[in-house]
């Protein structure tokens, strides 16, 4: 369970497993219970089946694992999941998807703030794959963990991430490392983005640093307009009043 110590916007600074958050969940797959993977661009019978069966697997699982939210592109059948996923124990969920929802921006926050409405403050949300400009958005709109995986992703196919662009490095040859070295680099890259949205958090001004890394991606960028737009309300309720 996540113990909430303070808010900057829907942000969230806490203390889970006895690291602070937002941070880095050192991924194993052994912590996951069993699910039903389903694609994001499905029909609704088909994303409904794999929900159902996702609960019904959870119901065998330790509830001081993972669970994992299924119900692709459907805001309702998401919030099914993590309801009824919460009513068996479990208070730490792995957001499928997480790629797919990238490359759709609407879809992304309107998945992330349903979740976050419906489910217990407490609860915790693990996005395992994102870029590291939208990881200050991600913690702004209520992720509280992230994953290795992506450093890990780019450095096999030869890409260098910083905190505002990635870089593939044979058509920007800027350092001569092998994939050992960029994977060390990514990671480091990583890490540092959360300590940095960690300590924007403490001094109220996550705001400003999601602004200036959203100018570096269209689709971070998009993410932010849809949310100011459409979603003030939420962004509202966590913001402190002077």
């Amino acid at each position: 369970m996540l113990e909430i110590k303070l808010h900057d916007g829907p942000a969230r600074l806490g203390k889970h497993m006895n690291n602070t958050t937002p941070n880095l969940l050192k991924f194993d797959p052994e912590w996951i219970i069993q699910d039903e993977p389903m694609p994001y661009d499905v029909p609704l019978e088909m994303a409904a089946w794999s929900v159902n069966n996702t609960i019904d697997k959870a119901q065998k699982g330790d509830y001081g694992k993972m669970a994992v939210i299924q119900g692709s592109k459907y805001p309702d059948l998401r919030i099914k999941c993590a309801n009824s996923l919460e009513k068996l124990g479990y208070r730490l969920f792995l957001l499928a998807n997480s790629e797919e929802l990238l490359r759709r921006p609407r879809d992304l926050l309107n998945i992330i703030i349903s979740l976050r409405k419906a489910i217990n403050p407490n609860s915790a949300l693990y996005f395992p794959f994102a870029k590291l400009n939208f990881i200050p958005l991600l913690a702004y709109v209520g992720i509280d963990l992230f994953g290795v995986p992506s450093a890990d992703y780019y450095a096999r196919i030869g890409i260098l991430t910083t905190p505002n662009h990635n870089y593939d490095l044979e058509k920007y040859p800027i350092y001569d490392f092998n994939s050992g070295e960029i994977k060390d680099y990514n990671r480091k890259s990583l890490e540092f983005v959360l300590k940095e949205v960690r300590a924007h958090i403490k001094n109220g001004t996550l705001r400003n640093l999601v602004e200036e890394r959203c100018c570096s991606s269209p689709e971070a960028m998009s993410a932010l307009r849809i949310l100011d737009r459409d979603y003030g309300d939420y962004l509202d309720d966590y913001t402190q009043l002077y």
